[in-house]
């Protein structure tokens, strides 16, 4: 196998993703191109952790004779979140490349032979890719915009299609080198999310930038091809959930401008903001104007996820210059390859 060797991060939290965290070891496990590892990290949950080391006892070490890659289950060695659960599998992995994988997602057969091609270039750093919603009703809810397909941790309306440059990669479907956090550290602490208790982000996009500063010549990819499929549970399909998830983008926005500079920041939200989500007024608008269903609906979502997210960052600012709201950067010690 030529390339870059992959571990694979999974981290989870709770016992009630049971069957999804099972599909998703199982999509990485049938993967064209293979994981050398697939790394397991429970969010301080003793029980599940006990159970899912119960469950993959058996690939607890790499076979030559069955070809099976390893699944490991780890404890978050750090504090609670999604953050610290990562950097606790950076420390643990083998590989040159580490991907994350959302527990509630399956990945496609081709995933890691796309971000392993795009690591033939020693400047990448980076690589991301796309990220298709499976609604639990079925179906698209008629007043949901695809411009804020992010709130469900999807790839939204507005991205540049293909095998191209961008500022940063989104968490759940991503990957980086190892090399990458030796020269910019791992994910901070205090930005992303902690299990349900708050639907916060950011942190993949503050750690993108500080790695686009501490390595100017790096290059950060999306490669469309490199696809999963991401399970979008009820509760997440209303309006109440939209409202919540976008003021909390923007506490999160205010938190990474504190680290990075508001320049940085938001270089690719004013973009969005002023070319993207006009133009998905006018298409809400228009469907409005020729009677079909979620036209009026979606352009008013859309404003209102502006001004609700609008009102999230000018909350988070304050709290910010307060001194109210702390993160951390840890370095990340990365283990010994073998």
């Amino acid at each position: 196998m030529s390339g870059p060797g992959i571990s694979v991060v999974i981290c989870a939290y709770t016992e009630d993703r049971w069957e999804d965290i099972l599909a998703a070891v199982s999509s990485v496990r049938a993967q064209s191109r293979p994981a050398l590892e697939t790394l397991l990290v429970v969010d301080h949950n003793e029980t599940l952790r006990e159970r899912l080391a119960k469950e993959y006892k058996e690939y607890d070490e790499y076979t030559e004779s069955s070809g099976d890659a390893v699944v490991r289950v780890l404890a978050n060695a750090g504090p609670r979140g999604l953050s610290a659960g990562r950097n606790t599998g950076i420390a643990a992995a083998r590989g040159e490349v580490v991907a994350f994988l959302d527990d509630d997602a399956v990945a496609e057969r081709d995933w890691l032979r796309h971000f392993a091609e795009a690591y033939g270039d020693p400047r990448v750093m980076a690589v991301g890719g796309r990220t298709v919603p499976v609604w639990a009703s079925g179906r698209r809810p008629d007043w949901f915009p695809e411009e804020f397909d992010w709130v469900v941790g999807c790839t939204y309306r507005g991205l540049p299609r293909g095998r191209v440059r961008v500022r940063n990669v989104l968490g759940g479907n991503a990957s980086f080198r190892r090399s990458a956090f030796d020269a910019a550290g791992g994910f901070a602490t205090g930005i992303g999310r902690d299990g349900d208790k708050r639907p916060l982000g950011c942190e993949e996009t503050e750690l993108c930038i500080r790695l686009s500063r501490a390595r100017p010549d790096a290059v950060l990819l999306i490669d469309d091809r490199a696809v999963i499929h991401h399970r979008v549970p009820e509760v997440r399909e209303h309006f109440r959930y939209f409202r919540t998830r976008t003021f909390a983008e923007g506490l999160s926005k205010a938190l990474v401008a504190r680290s990075v500079g508001a320049g940085k920041g938001l270089e690719s939200e004013r973009r969005y903001a002023t070319r993207v989500l006009p133009a998905g007024v006018g298409r809400g608008l228009r469907d409005a104007l020729l009677a079909r269903p979620g036209g009026a609906g979606r352009a008013g979502a859309i404003v209102a996820g502006v001004l609700t997210a609008a009102g999230g960052y000018v909350v988070g600012s304050v709290r910010a210059r307060r001194g109210g709201t702390t993160f951390r950067v840890p370095q990340v010690e990365v283990a010994a390859r073998e």
